[in-house]
């Protein structure tokens, strides 16, 4: 066992992709801040990379829904005896849990047993559905730390430790690309339509097919078009191939610093990640989304938000269309698309909105979530 008497030891616990990246980008402003800090980890591959101590893949077992997360019960029953062992073997002077209720509720209540502080980074959402949630944080957290903004009210009036850090995705996510001087609408020549089906394989399966045959209707009304799939670094392209044999004109990309995704006339995305990318890098978007037929059921009677789509829930308005489980058609959402393609002045209005929203959600999260953290505990 590393002597840990000198240095302070965090364990940091991402269920999903997006909290796998942040969470590596917490590691190393926690390292800026204070150097020789330990960090155990359960997570993707960006957090098996910034950690010393790597635990568990979690990422990738919880699924998504209500559910699809029964499956994996096994194995997120194995990533927390692993959690309950490091507790009497290596004990953390501190847990962080990110996002993903499910799962890290239990985290947290395993900790508050063993008197291990938990600072929660990235709020699950709490406001959407179940916030009964809420309360059950409260007894055993000693503070959340939310990236949006609205957040911050709503833990504070729950009497909730609280701190707003801003979104860690401003720290990644480049400013929307300025126009050309004296250019205010879309920008000319053959637009540039980008496909976003999620970053989750299960999530993927479901809407790449809807995807390929909206991009098909589009591209019968505009031949010249250029249409880009975005896939995540760690999905192999061999997965999306039979559903794009069929269409060679889609271009699959893996684009890590978003400079193709900056130039997009308008995205076809899923809700959640990626559409808050869209909307931070001002591209007008269509949201869709589906869930298995339970899943969906019980949705529609827990969710309380009118809204799926990050831009619309910040904006508390419609600001960008969203078509949900049967809606999510490729006629509908063909149509959809179009009137950004033909209507300069709805593309404009929009693309000034969704510029407003970036402004926001602060400068960034990952390095004043690490000052807040490193608070709580002594070097």
């Amino acid at each position: 066992m590393t002597d840990a008497s000198s240095k302070n030891h965090f364990l940091i616990v991402a269920g999903d992709p997006s909290a796998d990246r942040h969470g590596a980008a917490l590691v190393q402003a926690l390292r800026r801040q204070r150097p020789g800090v330990r960090i155990s980890a359960l997570g993707g591959d960006h957090l098996k990379e910034a950690a010393d101590h790597f635990i568990y893949p979690l990422v990738g077992l919880g699924g998504f829904g209500f559910w699809e997360p029964l499956m994996k019960l096994p194995q997120l029953w194995v990533a927390l005896g692993k959690i309950k062992r490091l507790f009497q073997e290596d004990r953390p002077d501190l847990v962080i849990p990110m996002d993903y209720y499910g799962f890290n509720i239990h985290v947290a209540r395993s900790a508050y047993a063993k008197g291990v502080p938990v600072v929660y980074y990235i709020s699950p959402q709490v406001w959407a559905s179940r916030s009964g949630r809420i309360r059950n944080l409260a007894t055993i957290i000693r503070r959340m730390l939310v990236i949006l903004p609205f957040e911050e009210t709503l833990y504070r009036s729950a009497g909730v430790p609280v701190t707003f850090v801003g979104h860690p995705l401003l720290e990644k996510v480049p400013a929307p690309a300025d126009l050309p001087t004296g250019q205010a609408g879309p920008p000319t020549g053959p637009a540039r339509i980008g496909l976003l089906p999620g970053s989750r394989w299960g999530t993927i399966q479901r809407h790449l097919p809807i995807l390929v045959e909206t991009a098909r209707r589009l591209r019968e009304r505009h031949p010249e078009a250029e249409f880009l799939m975005f896939k995540p670094a760690e999905i192999d392209e061999a997965r999306y191939r039979p559903d794009l044999t069929g269409a060679p004109w889609i271009r699959l990309v893996t684009d890590a610093d978003y400079r193709e995704r900056q130039t997009l006339r308008v995205a076809l995305s899923v809700s959640g990640t990626a559409a808050l990318e869209n909307m931070l890098l001002g591209i007008p978007m269509v949201i869709l989304y589906r869930l298995s037929a339970l899943s969906y059921q019980v949705a529609r009677r827990i969710i309380t938000v009118p809204f799926i789509g990050m831009p619309n829930i910040l904006a508390g308005r419609s600001i960008v269309p969203e078509l949900i489980q049967e809606a999510a058609t490729p006629d509908r959402l063909a149509e959809a698309a179009e009137r950004f393609l033909q209507e300069q002045t709805l593309w404009e209005q929009t693309r000034n909105g969704l510029m407003d929203l970036r402004q926001s959600l602060g400068q960034g999260g990952s390095e004043r979530a690490a000052t807040a953290i490193l608070q709580e505990v002594h070097p």
